[in-house]
């Protein structure tokens, strides 16, 4: 297949790492392995774009750039990576309309909530029409699927569960000697946590772990929190850890993500709340290491993970519930290496990236088939 592919939120290579950025390259990579014609066709980023008027004319060039460049190889179909409220896929939608190619995309989100304020209706609209004109949209969330039947034919939907590359996060006992020994937690559970130290959830939930673990040196439980990531937070966090866990915790920095397994590996525990967190890769790639999680069960730790069989789960409504969990999976050795058992397999069983986004490859070919059937194709218009 000729693919035309697309990241409206962040574009592929962008210098700030995440979830989303880890996902739509991995599908790009998978697409590009399997031999199809991938190609990224612009960088243009969608973020607020309603309120940003400058970006309108560029995406206008954009668009007549486009168009004018397949008017005469047009690709078998395009697919965009995420689209939602904040980056609404204007530039992939409109260029599918003038082309006459299916349009497809992965990781499109509804939700009626961004209606209800005035600073995002203008995004909730323009998405819902994107959403509305796609031939096809894939999901990796549950709740996005059930949100997405609301306004689209659930033909024109389907569910592909969130994956990692399982033999790139393995357990490792030689790197857990070795780590554990520069940290000297022999004696200690060591609970793992990760995220980027950027505004918001995602500081205020590695906060929410070092509170945790803070209750829990006051019970007189033996724990060593490691923290993996790094960010404009960081300064901040450290001087919340020093004041509330001091010698009890390690800020390791920003590790490499082909490294994360011999961190992974060194722990007892990963807790991170994920507060509104879309997938948390962080859950499959530790419980790929056979590293038992507590997580919320609100957002992507539901998605991940499996409560009582690889983690603990508890409602974010909950928030002491997060605390006794941690303090479950320390006093209670037996169940935490039953966790820790499940974890490896239930990633590899249910989480394998290569044998999830076969599914989409399968979909894909399907719709360029069927659209290769019918009897019309348009000429492009500039």
């Amino acid at each position: 297949m000729k693919i035309a592919y697309y990241m409206p939120f962040k574009p592929m290579g962008h210098k700030n790492p995440s979830g989303d950025l880890i996902t739509g390259t991995e599908i790009h990579d998978y697409l590009a392995h399997r031999k199809h014609a991938i190609s990224l066709v612009s960088k243009l980023r969608c973020r607020w774009i309603y309120y940003r008027p400058h970006k309108w004319f560029q995406l206008l060039r954009e668009r007549y750039k486009l168009v004018k460049q397949f008017a005469t190889d047009r690709p078998d179909l395009w697919l965009s990576y995420h689209s939602y409220y904040k980056a609404p896929d204007l530039l992939g939608a409109s260029c599918c309309k003038k082309l006459h190619i299916p349009y497809v995309i992965f990781q499109g989100i509804y939700s009626t909530k961004r209606r209800k304020q005035y600073k995002t209706l203008p995004g909730f609209l323009l998405n819902r029409e994107v959403l509305l004109s796609a031939s096809h949209i894939f999901t990796n969330k549950k709740r996005d699927l059930i949100n997405l039947k609301r306004i689209l034919p659930e033909e024109k939907l389907t569910y592909i569960a969130p994956g990692i590359h399982p033999e790139l996060f393995c357990f490792s006992e030689k790197a857990r000697q070795q780590l554990r020994t520069l940290w000297q937690s022999d004696k200690k559970t060591v609970i793992m946590t990760a995220a980027m130290m950027r505004s918001g959830v995602k500081t205020e939930g590695l906060a929410r772990v070092i509170e945790a673990c803070a209750t829990l040196i006051r019970r007189d439980l033996p724990i060593q929190l490691i923290i993996a990531g790094d960010g404009e937070n960081r300064n901040a966090l450290e001087r919340i850890a020093r004041d509330l866990i001091h010698g009890n915790v390690r800020f390791v920095g920003k590790i490499d993500r082909k490294e994360m397994h011999r961190y992974y590996s060194a722990a007892d525990i990963f807790a991170f709340p994920g507060i509104e967190e879309s997938l948390g890769m962080v859950y499959l790639e530790a419980q790929s290491c056979n590293l038992p999680v507590v997580a919320y069960q609100d957002w992507g730790g539901g998605e991940a993970v499996v409560h009582n069989e690889t983690g603990l789960l508890s409602p974010a409504s909950h928030t002491g519930s997060f605390t006794e969990n941690i303090q479950q999976l320390i006093l209670d050795t037996k169940l935490r290496n039953r966790l820790a058992g499940n974890g490896g397999s239930h990633v590899r069983h249910n989480h394998n990236l290569a044998s999830n986004y076969n599914l989409i490859e399968q979909q894909l070919i399907a719709i360029v088939e069927e659209d290769k059937g019918n009897s019309f194709y348009g000429s492009p218009k500039l």
